[in-house]
């Protein structure tokens, strides 16, 4: 394996979502990720990619008994079960620190190991309406779901995965290992660091669709084009709203003469949606490509994979006839490799269990009972 967290090996308890997601940063970054799936379950295809992948029987003596023996020679851990379920199968923190004391392990939830909400189910909707985002994001009518990228991966399996290498790198020192409480709730409260320092310090309203950033303001927001695509304005700073403005021939129009009056923002808004509506997106962008305007296309998922500056730097890729994004951040010293295809379930049961020092005839009993699988 390449990058610079090669030689680091982890244990991922199953899981879906956010679970994996830290699993595939993790083994993108070089990491030896061992995947406990069940049997037959269906890998997702770019989550669970370049991993090992052993299935056993976690509610079986002996698939505890191997578990543990396989998180020894770990040196993190990682389950997004609800809490005091890993503790019931005889694989909580205690359980595997006692076995491995310098053992970082690292704990996925919505709402946390404790706190009133702490058993009760929830999804990416739920964590990021209770920490305040949602309500910001979206018109003035209703608030929109940000698809699942602010609790479920930002403030979840990046948050974890980060929570996972300060306390790598804290046992690396200390010898000593220490549980990482990754709550989805906390993870979104932490990205929205700069919006409540603005509602601090008095700038910023808490309503929807009247401050700078949140599609408020007439130059950080979309309008729709005559194609009835989009083109997404970002130009904040004064210098780049003049650019802005000098490519739509707006420079001496005195209704754009104070950017940041307030009230003058809904003519700002009605103008500027007129002049979109006369030109296709393409022809817009053709217009600010290369410019300090901060003007781009607002791009599909699909549209996103061919944009010249994305194929330039192989922010995607395509492999097993799909679609991935490559491995990010970039390492100069110790890059990522390419990301290798998601295992079949089970298909690494043997070899990870004779890795962790299991004699063969063990290994051959655990697969004939059922307990353990191969693909």
């Amino acid at each position: 394996m390449q990058g610079p967290l090669a030689g680091i090996r982890v244990l991922e308890l199953g899981g879906i979502g956010p679970g994996p997601f830290c699993g595939m940063m993790l083994a993108d970054m070089g990491a030896d990720v061992i995947r406990i799936d069940r049997p037959g379950s269906p890998p997702h295809p770019v989550l669970q990619r370049s991993r090992r992948s052993l299935t056993i029987n976690l509610k079986s003596p002996q698939g505890v008994a191997a578990t543990r023996r396989l998180a020894g020679t770990c040196d993190a851990v990682l389950e997004g079960f609800r809490p005091g379920v890993a503790e019931r199968l005889g694989l909580g923190p205690e359980d595997l620190m006692a076995d491995n004391p310098a053992l970082v392990y690292g704990r996925m939830t919505g709402w946390g190991q404790d706190g009133p909400l702490a058993q009760m189910p929830g999804h990416d909707i739920n964590y990021i309406a209770i920490a305040g985002a949602l309500h910001a994001i979206g018109g003035p009518d209703d608030p929109v779901p940000p698809l699942n990228l602010i609790g479920d991966f930002g403030g979840g399996g990046m948050l974890l995965a980060y929570g996972l290498a300060c306390a790598l790198l804290h046992a690396k020192t200390s010898g000593t290992g220490q549980v990482v409480d990754a709550a989805m709730v906390d993870g979104t409260a932490a990205l929205l660091a700069m919006t409540y320092g603005f509602l601090g310090t008095g700038n910023w309203r808490d309503e929807r669709a009247v401050n700078r950033l949140d599609g408020g303001a007439p130059y950080y927001r979309v309008y729709r084009c005559a194609d009835d695509k989009h083109i997404a304005v970002g130009c904040v700073e004064p210098q780049f709203f003049a650019a802005f403005l000098a490519i739509l021939g707006l420079g001496d129009d005195p209704d754009f003469a104070a950017q940041n009056d307030e009230a003058a923002w809904p003519a700002m808004h009605r103008r500027l949606e007129q002049i979109f509506a006369t030109k296709s997106r393409g022809e817009w962008a053709e217009l600010f490509t290369g410019t300090d305007a901060c003007t781009t296309p607002v791009l599909s998922l699909t549209e996103a994979t061919q944009y010249p500056h994305n194929t330039a730097r192989g922010t995607y890729r395509t492999a097993d006839g799909m679609v991935q994004p490559m491995p990010a951040p970039r390492f100069g010293s110790t890059p990522a490799g390419e990301p290798r295809p998601a295992p079949r379930p089970g298909q690494d049961t043997r070899k990870v269990l004779a890795d962790a020092g299991l004699p063969d005839h063990d290994i051959e009993e655990l697969i004939n009972t059922g307990i353990a699988t191969e693909a």
